[in-house]
């Protein structure tokens, strides 16, 4: 008798008996839980984190714990570069950070944090409202999701030894991060002879005089206790330290439709509040560094030389970061 060999026939019967038995399908897109890694420089217990663990309870609650938040806070994935080269390789989902970190994505977004350009959160929220469309495709283009903008407060300079013109700073060792652009380019134009370190690095190099300047929001100076090694702060701020978080355009397309619409709605209150709270905390912060003794500096007939320093800046940048017509765009939307 002859008996036709029929190898494929025991997977076929295993496959159809998978499908007869309850409870052994796979979850349908609109069944999936989905994490989203996101990192960020801001301390446990700071104004940033309470939000930001706010709208993760909120974010789980509206989708029965279908989408969540997984925070590592306090720079414990690295600085702004590694979290974006953590982004962009997979493995993190977005990330919490300044314009130094955004500008690595797209180098023009630094036209938003220039010294004497968009110096009150008047002309920044207009700027970022008007302008929304052309920023979002900004960051699209590069494989980004703009999530929501959140700020860390007014940029300061703050010093262990008093200064009130450009010219002072010559005998100063300011700070500046990194792979910061901005303090860099002032720094040179002035004259300066700036410490690039990385932001765990300051407060030891403030003790030991390896640095005598910093710039900061009085908020992080606080936080970070840079204030307890300096004397002097400016009363005036060159810009705002400006700021959002961004999110990896593929994953976010991955999230269902339902899940989609709850993130968007609860990101943007969160980033609201985000605001509003570094906003009224920053205020906060400069008080505190008032009553505790620091000196606020006033630039009196030194204005004129400060702003002829942060003109240079704008200048040395147009055409090299940002075309002309994005800094012309930006100064139009600017105003009232």
């Amino acid at each position: 008798m002859n008996h036709t060999r029929l190898p494929f026939l025991p997977l076929l019967l295993l496959a159809l008996a998978a499908l007869a038995l309850p409870g052994t399908s796979s979850p349908t897109k609109a069944e999936e839980t989905y994490t989203l890694r996101i990192a960020t420089l801001a301390p446990a217990g700071s104004s940033w984190m309470k939000i930001v663990n706010a709208w993760n309870k909120t974010l789980q609650e509206k989708t029965d714990g279908r989408l969540k938040i997984r925070v590592y806070p306090g720079g414990s994935q690295g600085d702004e570069r590694d979290f974006v080269r953590k982004m962009r390789v997979g493995q993190l989902d977005a990330a919490i950070m300044t314009m130094t970190g955004m500008s690595m994505v797209v180098r023009a977004m630094i036209v938003l944090v220039l010294p004497g350009f968009l110096d009150t959160y008047e002309k920044l929220d207009r700027v970022r409202g008007k302008m929304a469309p052309e920023f979002e495709a900004m960051f699209e283009k590069e494989g980004f999701k703009l999530v929501g903008w959140g700020d860390a407060g007014l940029n300061r300079l703050f010093a262990a030894k008093p200064f009130r013109s450009p010219e002072d700073l010559k005998s100063l060792r300011p700070w500046v991060w990194k792979d910061e652009l901005v303090f860099v380019e002032l720094y040179d134009v002035i004259g300066a002879n700036a410490v690039r370190l990385g932001v765990p690095e300051v407060y030891p190099a403030l003790q030991t005089r390896m640095v005598d300047m910093v710039s900061s929001s009085a908020l992080t100076a606080v936080a970070l206790q840079w204030y307890t090694q300096v004397k002097y702060m400016t009363g005036w701020n060159s810009a705002i330290i400006a700021g959002g978080t961004l999110m990896r355009k593929d994953k976010y397309d991955e999230l269902p439709p339902d899940l989609r619409e709850v993130f968007d709605s609860t990101s943007a209150r969160a980033h609201e509040l985000i605001n509003r709270s570094i906003r009224k905390d920053d205020e906060k912060a400069f008080q505190i560094v008032v009553k505790r003794g620091i000196q606020v500096v006033d630039a009196g007939d030194a204005k004129a030389d400060w702003d002829a320093a942060y003109a240079t800046v704008r200048k040395n940048f147009t055409g090299r970061l940002f075309p002309k017509s994005l800094l012309d765009a930006v100064t139009e939307a600017a105003k009232p």
